[in-house]
């Protein structure tokens, strides 16, 4: 049961870090509403483990992992992309609009597991440790997956992913 003191810091935990975690949702749902179902799963899911989330030596980084781990076991469970005509927002995330179409496309083409490699290793640049820690599998796991997942987005962007990934 949570406490006073507790709701209180879960609440500023959650008004301080939910922008974040809905930006993350959205790059692993590819869909507005999709992103905000995860984003308040994820808070529900926080929410009912709050004291032990508040004792963890890295909330933030707990709390992306559950939302990782959500997705994944979401797109397990169904195995459907949701592919969606919706634009995201013009000007909220850079000025080359027509290759973030293309990006996020892109993303939906593959598979719950490899877009959160993508997203964690690429979008939040987390090491392929902590990818693996997160999606709990082996960095090689990871490492090997993530040049699979490049190779194919490579080939549908048709571009150099250093570019994109400001490496």
């Amino acid at each position: 049961m949570i406490v006073s003191a507790d709701l209180e810091e879960f609440s500023e935990f959650a008004a301080a870090r939910g922008t974040q975690l809905f930006r993350m949702a959205y790059l692993l749902a590819g869909d507005r509403h999709a992103a905000e179902d995860l984003t308040q799963t994820t808070l529900g899911k926080l929410y009912a483990s709050w004291s032990k989330v508040s004792r963890a030596d890295n909330p933030v980084a707990y709390s992306r992992t559950v939302m990782v781990r959500t997705y994944v076991d979401s797109q397990r469970r169904t195995r459907l992309e949701r592919p969606t005509s919706e634009v995201p927002d013009s000007g909220r995330y850079g000025e080359d609009t027509a290759l973030r179409l293309t990006l996020f496309d892109a993303l939906a083409e593959l598979s719950g597991r490899d877009r959160a490699i993508v997203v964690l290793r690429y979008w939040e640049d987390h090491s392929v440790e902590d990818t693996a820690t997160i999606l709990g599998v082996s960095s090689g796991t990871v490492r090997t997956r993530s040049q699979r997942v490049l190779l194919k987005l490579r080939e549908r962007l048709g571009t150099d992913l250093s570019e994109l990934s400001g490496r």
